[in-house]
């Protein structure tokens, strides 16, 4: 898996607009920036393509990737449901509804007294704040509801008001906000600069060893909550862990990648297929890995066009996620 990666991400690397020499790519990525601007063979644009744009959309996308399938993962054996996704308790939705302000009310900017946000800094809080709020209210749902199905549905209740604001919004803005707003809703990979990388990629992978340190749990959940106190886990704290893990994970990547549908749905399913087991030991790792090899994988789709433009990462998930799904279903009907 990890040869795959490196291989799909060399890819990202070569495939776009420009056509840059993989040789070239490497002394980009490795020679000391002294060294390159002496040297005629590599052209400034280059530096710049690949350093500034290529770079950070590739490890974007390997971040995003293990975040999304992670979050899927914990969501599922939690829940005992095969169908259960990141975006399951509205946590999507919330980023989208705080962005949907932004840009369909508040005209693309916040302004409170002296503080100003404006463009992408400020569609990249209001989708964090968004997230992060409806995952403070499921979790003060959790702590009155005891039952993993009733907290589901109110989960996918808080979705539906969620995206029933969004559609009043998008009734009353304007052409201009709508049409930001829709190619927001697309996702892409390229939203994090060099300049923001450090934040997403420490955030990102402090929620990754978060989640790395809920294997044990997580293995017990597996046969049941009763199963898991009787090996004295805190079920209840052990949900909210959970819930936190994955609400932080998936308001990061929503917030900085727009809201990607089916990684987190479908890649932990993939993981599943290629183990043949459930113990989380080595689940959540290859869940990490596959969630970052399909993330190259879809990214390097969407810039495969190059000069005749990139496809929208939500148009290839999809496509990659949907025939997993199905799979299942199919599977779980046969064992049933």
């Amino acid at each position: 898996m990890l040869l795959l990666i490196a291989a799909l991400f060399a890819l990202s690397m070569v495939i776009g607009a420009v056509q840059i020499p993989l040789r070239q790519v490497v002394r980009i990525l490795f020679l000391p920036e002294t060294q390159l601007q002496t040297d005629a063979s590599i052209k400034p644009s280059w530096i710049y393509i690949v350093m500034q744009s290529r770079l950070p959309q590739a490890i974007t996308a390997m971040l995003c990737g293990a975040s999304l399938a992670v979050c899927g993962l914990m969501m599922q054996t939690a829940f005992h449901n095969p169908l259960a996704g990141p975006s399951v308790f509205g946590i999507n939705s919330g980023a989208s509804l705080g962005v949907a302000l932004v840009m369909l009310l508040l005209g693309g900017s916040v302004v409170t007294g002296s503080f100003l946000l404006t463009g992408f800094f400020a569609v990249l809080t209001a989708a964090f704040v968004g997230a992060m709020a409806v995952m403070a209210l499921i979790l003060l749902f959790s702590t009155m509801v005891r039952n993993n199905v009733m907290l589901l549905i109110i989960g996918i209740m808080i979705g539906y008001l969620s995206n029933s604001a969004i559609s009043l919004l998008n009734f009353f803005a304007t052409e201009q906000g709508v049409q930001s707003y829709m190619i927001w809703g697309l996702g892409n990979f390229g939203g994090v600069s060099m300049s923001q990388m450090p934040l997403f990629a420490l955030t990102t992978i402090a929620g990754l060893l978060a989640a790395m340190a809920l294997v044990k749990p997580l293995n017990a959940l597996l046969l049941g909550e009763q199963y898991a106190e009787n090996l004295g886990f805190n079920t209840q704290r052990v949900r909210n862990q959970l819930l936190f893990v994955t609400g932080l994970l998936t308001a990061v990547t929503t917030a900085y990648c727009g809201p990607v549908v089916f990684i987190g749905l479908a890649v932990p399913h993939v993981a599943r297929l290629l183990l043949g087991t459930d113990n989380h030991h080595y689940l959540m790792p290859a869940t990490i890995l596959t969630g970052a090899a399909v993330a190259l994988l879809c990214n390097i789709i969407c810039v495969s066009p190059g000069a005749k433009g990139v496809i929208p990462l939500n148009a290839v998930t999809p496509v990659m996620g949907a025939p997993v799904i199905i799979y299942v279903i199919l599977q779980q009907k046969r064992v049933s």
